[in-house]
């Protein structure tokens, strides 16, 4: 129980200093999502227009490189 109430009064220690992010690294972490939104969008547009889902995907992968962590640009959901 003394180690639970520890954990507990030190964790919102622990969050604290991991949000620790600048300005600079905030306004970048918009952009890299604006810029993964804008992917997405041009993915969904690309599927609407009744390209094949491979073609789509090969050109989420191109639009999204250096964006996102994986191949999926950062969203994976079944397929």
């Amino acid at each position: 129980m003394k180690h639970l109430l520890i954990a507990l009064l030190l964790a919102p220690l622990a969050l604290a200093a991991q949000d620790k992010h600048s300005n600079e690294d905030t306004r970048k972490d918009i952009q890299r999502h604006r810029a993964m939104a804008a992917a997405h969008e041009a993915a969904a547009r690309c599927l609407e227009s009744g390209k094949g889902h491979d073609t789509c995907q090969r050109e989420l992968l191109a639009a999204c490189k250096g964006l996102a962590i994986g191949k999926y640009c950062g969203m994976r959901h079944e397929h």
